[in-house]
């Protein structure tokens, strides 16, 4: 049985997902230049905006996997240069979150998670705090993303209906298409 803990942590996964799938499908719309140009933001365009919240989640899932997540560090950036390869690239991101969120239980969520950085060796963490910032991390920078959409001629789309059953309409198509299960 799964704790509710590690339940919460697989619905988000499942909502970023979502929400990275239904904002980077509406940034489709938009050229290669438009999603490259300068826009008021934390990055300053969503190209850089969406570069950096796939590796920083890059780095977070290697690093609860166990995996060598200062690797990151001395790879290349990545650098979609258009909506469509962000979006399958995220995706790609996105499916191993939610494995890794499957996997975990009350024990696994419970450990410590070491956040590798260059040149300095930062305190451990606990897996559950290291998971539950990465979901902040993103919420915060898709947030940016969609401000900086609504400065375009395409729509910023709703992303606030996840968890509402009563609204489950709205996404199912979505969900169906990234293998996502119902309610």
């Amino acid at each position: 049985m799964t704790s509710a803990l590690a339940g919460h942590m697989v619905a988000m996964a499942r909502n970023n997902a979502w929400s990275n799938h239904r904002l980077l499908s509406a940034c489709e719309a938009l050229t290669p230049e438009e999603f490259a140009a300068p826009r008021v933001g934390f990055f300053p365009s969503l190209r850089a905006t969406f570069n950096h919240i796939l590796w920083v989640d890059q780095y977070y899932i290697d690093a609860v996997a166990g995996l060598d997540a200062l690797r990151r560090y001395s790879e290349p950036d990545p650098d979609f240069a258009d909506a469509r390869s962000m979006r399958e690239a995220q995706v790609a991101s996105d499916r191993r979150l939610i494995e890794l969120c499957e996997r975990q239980t009350d024990e696994s969520l419970a450990r410590d998670c070491v956040l590798p950085r260059p040149n300095r060796k930062p305190p451990p963490t606990r897996t559950d705090f290291v998971l539950a910032h990465l979901f902040q991390h993103q919420i915060h920078h898709r947030g940016q993303a969609h401000a900086m959409l609504s400065s375009t001629h395409v729509k910023p789309p709703q992303l606030d209906e996840f968890f509402l059953a009563g609204e489950e309409g709205l996404r199912r198509e979505e969900l169906r298409a990234l293998g996502l299960p119902l309610r």
